[in-house]
């Protein structure tokens, strides 16, 4: 194809990228696959549109090093310290054993030892933008596996830089002038000033720049681009790579207070230049040479989707997780990464490489990455397949899921609570204050230590894993509660329960209104919508009372809104009957009730949990009211509905109710319950109405308190 410019070539490659993008996402592939895919189209071998090399592999090095920097940038060494050994156990052993084998492997395929080395180590590494997507869109970024992933994959990071600065230093120097040793000592000597460069900057200089700068947010990503590149070139100047130079650059700024807003906005830009680099990769490509490869490929492809994870489920099983933790956890490392061809760039660069070889390590990355993609989104089901067979993978006792403290709780738990995160954990705060029997489960090593120095009974291990029921006291349940919105996992839950022959009552946590409905359907007792019913109080507080009232009152009082809380002592009672006035200088003025405002109500309005109350006062009295208005009293449950209970009675021939209808009888009036029912034979009528007349041998389902009850079934 003839281009006139390199402005028509650029415009043919992005929309053939976005068409071939497009098909991508429909079969589920990571936007890596299609971009190779371009520039295998665009390259000679098919429709020859990429002819600027150059000017593509310029933006393609400005994509490698905003990619490095924000690895950099998002370097979280306390992800690494709190999931403890077990990243860098399966991040280094992985590592280790993929390089090794591999090496080994390379070898017996007639590579040259240099060539095993690169092959070997670029198997070794896993994509973090790739897992991290698809883990977050599984909504699996923070469950026990993923935790652990993103723990090792962050060890590949720091593996792969440290990597890559040792292969510049063979690059340097030549062996005919200056020994091999006094080379990479002078490249010690460069490294050591160069990073101590940075630290010096990363200590006194760059944190006030960048305080300057944030006042325009557009200046300070424009900052952040020159000083990735610069110290990409500076990187490269001084004989590692550019690569290494980015590297630092994210590391000199990570400790400051814009590195979220920085990497969330360049995270854009990053994956826009890091399209040229893949088709500048696919373009590169000589299908010529790729068939003598496939059989090598291949090779090496079935060794990374099978060796990976199982050296990564033998370690984690070793170290006491669970087959599942460790299945989910191992598909991450079940593919090469994108760092996997910059590092075989690189090699090709320092003519460490062939042509040949880069081709053979980009098929065996489609591949791998292609086939992992599937593996991790449909793991639910593949583990279901092949759990029986991954025992062997899991100690009689996986004691790192089953760290408790005593349950102190006794034989009975009210509630059994799945997921102590932020909504699940102020659910928890409430049952305490009601004080109920509250067993707790997370995976999170901080939030069970929260919880256990306020005394409350967690169980350590991921919520949603099926299996960690078995090891939970549901039997004594007398709810089980579940604060994950996930839809698989709640309906996994929800099977489980009912599996095992769970009586008790099931609370699901809904995202939508879809997946709530589905809940209901499928058995769940109560479903929370915590988006729905946090909206409604929204709402409820914009249209209150005090939002009707002036701004300014020239008067030396003030206006403060309270809302009435749950298990108030003030809750049911009526406005005379509460002394705030007397107790605290403060009156009510308004009151604010689903939607509706109530001014100047009299005193025997009453008032109820939800109620908001605009209060009138000084400021310092209006302080007191609030804090007395919020006195709670939450007693036994028997002494609150003095055990409402549902029961039957039934009709004698002789009794008085014979031939009489429900109205005539008045049950609330006379026996203080309500008829919801009647057993008639086989007939069973719910909701009976009023004109239903009662005949002999019927059995009445009512409903009401214990004692009422019990004195119709004497």
């Amino acid at each position: 194809m003839i281009l006139d410019s390199l402005f028509t070539e650029i415009t043919y490659i992005l929309l053939l990228a976005a068409v071939l993008g497009a098909v991508g996402l429909k079969l589920r592939q990571p936007l890596i696959v299609s971009f190779i895919a371009v520039g295998v189209l665009a390259g000679p071998s098919v429709l020859s549109i990429v002819t600027s090399h150059e000017q593509i592999e310029l933006l393609a090095e400005m994509g490698i090093a905003l990619l490095l920097f924000i690895v950099g940038l998002k370097l979280d060494v306390g992800m690494i310290r709190t999931m403890g050994p077990v990243a860098l156990a399966t991040g280094l052993g992985q590592v280790a054993f993929t390089s090794i084998f591999g090496f080994f492997i390379a070898l017996g395929l007639g590579m040259t030892i240099i060539h095993a080395v690169y092959v070997a180590v670029a198997l070794t590494f896993s994509s973090t933008i790739i897992i991290v997507k698809l883990l977050s869109d599984k909504k699996e970024i923070d469950a026990l596996h993923g935790r652990i992933a993103v723990g090792f994959l962050i060890v590949q990071d720091i593996v792969v830089v440290l990597v890559m600065i040792g292969l510049s230093t063979l690059g340097v120097g030549d062996s005919d002038q200056v020994n091999l040793t006094a080379a990479m000592l002078w490249v010690a000597a460069k490294g050591l000033l160069f990073l101590g460069s940075v630290i010096l900057l990363m200590r006194y200089v760059l944190p006030y720049v960048l305080d300057q700068l944030a006042r325009s947010q557009e200046l300070m990503v424009l900052f952040a681009v020159a000083w990735s590149v610069f110290l990409a070139m500076v990187g490269d100047y001084l004989g590692f790579s550019k690569e290494v130079g980015a590297f630092l650059a994210g590391i000199s700024l990570a400790s400051t207070q814009y590195r979220d807003a920085l990497s969330s906005r360049l995270a854009t830009l990053r994956d826009f230049l890091l399209l040229f680099f893949f088709i500048d990769l696919g373009a590169r490509l000589d299908l010529s040479v790729l068939g003598a490869q496939l059989g090598n490929a291949l090779i090496f492809s079935i060794f990374v989707l099978i060796g990976n994870p199982l050296i990564v489920m033998i370690i984690m099983g070793f170290m006491g997780y669970r087959k599942r933790t460790g299945f989910l956890a191992g598909l991450t490392v079940a593919q090469i990464s994108e760092f996997s061809l910059i590092l075989g760039a690189l090699g090709v660069s320092l003519g460490h490489l062939n042509q040949e070889t880069m081709g053979m390590i980009t098929l065996v990355g489609l591949v791998t990455i292609g086939l992992s993609t599937y593996m991790i989104l449909y793991s639910g089901p593949i583990y279901k397949i092949i759990s029986p067979v991954l025992s062997i993978f899991e100690k009689k006792s996986p004691y790192r899921e089953m760290e408790t403290s005593s349950l102190d709780s006794g034989p009975i738990v009210d509630v059994l609570l799945l997921g102590l995160g932020t909504y699940g954990g102020s659910i928890l705060n409430s049952l305490l204050q009601r004080k109920k029997q509250v067993v707790g489960v997370d995976f999170d090593p901080q939030v069970l230590n929260h919880w256990r120095q306020k005394g409350v009974s967690v169980l350590y291990g991921d919520a949603g894993d099926p299996e960690i029921l078995e090891h939970l006291p549901t039997k004594s349940a007398h709810w089980v509660v579940s604060a994950m919105p996930d839809r698989e996992a709640n309906l996994a839950l929800l099977r489980v329960l009912k599996q095992t022959g769970y009586r008790g009552k099931i609370v699901l946590t809904a995202r939508s209104q879809a997946d709530a409905d589905e809940f209901r359907s499928s058995g769940a007792d109560v479903v929370l919508r915590p988006f729905a019913d946090a909206a409604e109080q929204a709402v409820d507080s914009l249209t209150a009372a005090m939002r009707l009232l002036p701004e300014k009152m020239a008067w030396p009082t003030t206006l403060r809104e309270v809302r009435l809380e749950a298990g108030s002592v003030f809750s049911g009672k009526s406005i005379g009957q509460i002394p705030l006035r007397a107790e605290t200088g403060v009156s009510i003025l308004a009151v604010s009730r689903a939607g509706k405002s109530y001014f100047d109500p009299g005193p025997d309005f009453q008032l109820f949990p939800g109620d908001r109350l605009v209060l009138l006062g000084a400021s310092d009295n209006l302080k007191r009211a609030v804090e007395y208005l919020k006195r709670r009293d939450f007693g036994p449950e028997d002494d609150q509905y003095d055990g409402f209970t549902i029961g039957s009675v039934e009709v004698k021939p002789d009794s008085p109710w014979v031939d009489q209808t429900l109205a005539s009888l008045n049950f609330r009036r006379d026996y203080g319950v309500t008829v919801i029912g009647i057993q008639r034979g086989d007939l069973q009528i719910t909701g009976p109405s009023a004109q239903e007349a009662i005949r002999a041998g019927d059995v009445l389902i009512v409903a009401g308190n214990k004692t009422a009850v019990k004195a119709l079934q004497v």
